[in-house]
């Protein structure tokens, strides 16, 4: 049996950091890419910083850099902060809030497929359609819309390109407020 003066001597000039998985959540690494299942669903991110090592030991997620260096400190944390995120949206799932707002003409907005379909956005015969990925939920009722994943980046795109396709350049917002904008991102209130 290893010392623990081994294990410190062994990982001399080296970071490691560890993430413990609540219950119900199981971690795997195939290659670079760490997978995560819980009961919201599956995600998975590919590391792409060369000098980070992960590895699944036990109930944790185990990060661990090349050297003690402050770039592989800051890149440790990002890592650690992304696994945290990943727990968080495979056990309690990420949420958007949108609200639709009009002020000229009354906009409508629907889910059909994998589409989400702008009707009638200032008068525009033409709806205007943003296609919607697959691991991400939409729901629009009335003027709400709520965007639900349990991949952060996925909910949070999904969100900006609705945000985005209603967007009007070179027009003040504050006299012509009509679009879908975000007013909940991830139980914190957007003013």
């Amino acid at each position: 049996m290893t010392t623990a003066a081994e294990i410190k001597e062994r990982n001399k000039g080296k970071i490691m950091e560890e993430v413990a998985l609540p219950d119900g959540v199981t971690a795997s690494v195939s290659g670079r890419i760490v997978m995560l299942k819980g009961p919201k669903g599956e995600t998975s991110r590919k590391i792409t910083a060369t000098g980070l090592s992960v590895a699944v030991s036990g109930n944790s997620v185990m990060l661990e850099s090349g050297s003690d260096s402050k770039k592989e400190k800051k890149l440790i944390e990002s890592m650690r902060a992304h696994v945290v995120n990943m727990i968080r949206g495979v056990t309690e799932g990420h949420t958007y809030k949108m609200k639709v707002c009009f002020t000229h003409f009354p906009i409508t907005v629907t889910v059909t497929g994998n589409q989400l379909v702008v009707k009638n956005f200032l008068g525009e015969k033409t709806p205007r359609k943003i296609d919607l990925p697959l691991n991400v939920k939409v729901k629009a009722e009335g003027t709400d819309v709520t965007i639900e994943s349990s991949d952060k980046e996925a909910a949070g795109k999904t969100a900006a390109a609705i945000e985005q396709a209603t967007k009007r350049a070179n027009f003040d917002t504050r006299v012509f407020g009509d679009g879908i904008y975000i007013t909940l991102k991830d139980s914190k209130e957007i003013k």
